[in-house]
């Protein structure tokens, strides 16, 4: 049975019953315009259980959009979906941040408005896939920002989270990791620039930590988690030195009133999480710089993240593919009961199927 991982946690102005989180995970189950539909309610209440819900990746702007039929986070029809989520979460006892996600050059010019080309830190294209109205295709050749044109992505990030505030979530997660525009800016596989925002990693580190420090300057301390992935290949991504770039990041990120970091940190051998060849894992060495709350992902079960938690590794732990297929994974935990099977072929897009209709213990399969 677990003890550590079924404890309370104080995450700034919040308690979590439970240092189990649900994380984000895309589901690709919004209307054309980025709404999140009537079952994302049911989806998230579903899962209120869990000590803290992590919405999908939700983008900040029209722009930032990379994939078809994800929620978006920058127009009041988008909020007021939103809304509804978070008035059922919380009335069911639940806590719950909104992702805010810009996906950069992992996107296609029938994704952008007027079919202009997906913005980058520079113009190299990611070997990937994106879901587009024709199904799955190479993203477009994206365009690099103008040294001029950054603040304004960072405004986007911060009217995202001021409407994500004013829409009752409890807090915001900064989507840092997995390709996307800001882990593009960090990582010097895909981010070629000469100026403040390129070169070293100071100036590769500084766009994460404006569009950080601009989101926080909403919300107040306590109430911003960022998502990173350092070793994380996901949408072609590389990076010369991991330790390096991130040691320096996490350092940086002491002094912002952070809610937590959340560290993507795959386990050995987990088939879903792919780690860049031959580097070794930095999670240890974050924990020792990062003074603030630490959550990891990245296959965990039952027993690891126990482990994870009574060894002092991270403080929060959080599931995926258990919350995705086990609304009541908290329950199966203390009591130790089976897992459902997730669905792979349910995972992306299509509707209540392999979404909101996976058992809860005690029900028919």
């Amino acid at each position: 049975m677990p003890t550590q991982l079924l404890t309370a946690y104080t995450l700034g102005p919040l308690v979590l019953p439970n240092r189990m989180v649900m994380a984000p995970m895309t589901r690709n189950r919004a209307d054309e315009n980025g709404v999140p539909k009537p079952m994302a309610v049911t989806h998230y209440v579903q899962r209120a259980t869990a000590g803290l819900l992590i919405t999908e990746a939700t983008q900040v702007s029209e722009s930032a959009n990379g994939y078809m039929f994800t929620p978006g986070i920058c127009t009041e029809n988008q909020a007021e979906g939103w809304r509804a989520v978070t008035e059922a979460v919380h009335q069911h006892g639940g806590r719950i941040f909104n992702q805010l996600w810009h996906a950069g050059r992992v996107s296609h010019p029938s994704l952008q408005p007027d079919g202009k080309d997906p913005v980058a830190p520079s113009a190299v294209k990611a070997d990937t896939m994106v879901f587009t109205p024709n199904g799955f295709e190479p993203p477009g050749m994206p365009r690099a920002l103008a040294t001029d044109e950054i603040p304004g992505i960072v405004g986007q990030f911060a009217h995202a989270a001021r409407l994500a505030k004013r829409t009752g979530f409890d807090g915001v997660e900064v989507h840092g990791a997995n390709g996307y525009l800001i882990e593009q800016f960090l990582k010097d596989g895909s981010n070629r620039r000469t100026d403040a925002y390129g070169g070293d990693i100071p100036n590769r580190m500084r766009f994460a930590l404006e569009v950080v420090t601009a989101v926080v300057e909403v919300w107040g301390p306590g109430r911003v988690g960022l998502r990173i992935s350092p070793r994380g290949v996901f949408n072609d991504m590389h990076e010369s030195d991991p330790l390096a770039l991130y040691s320096r990041l996490a350092a940086a990120l002491n002094d912002i009133p952070l809610a937590y970091l959340h560290l993507i940190e795959p386990l050995p051998g987990h088939p879903t999480f792919k780690s860049q060849a031959g580097v070794a894992p930095v999670a240890a060495a974050l924990r020792k710089i990062y003074t603030g709350t630490l959550m990891i992902n990245g296959g965990y079960g039952r027993e690891s993240a126990e482990k994870a938690v009574a060894e002092n590794a991270a403080d929060l732990v959080a599931f995926g593919v258990p919350y995705l297929a086990n609304p009541d994974l908290l329950e199966r935990y203390r009591r130790n009961a089976p897992l459902n099977v997730p669905d792979p072929d349910s995972f992306y897009g299509g509707d209540e199927k392999g979404y909101n209709d996976y058992p809860f213990l005690n029900e028919p399969r």
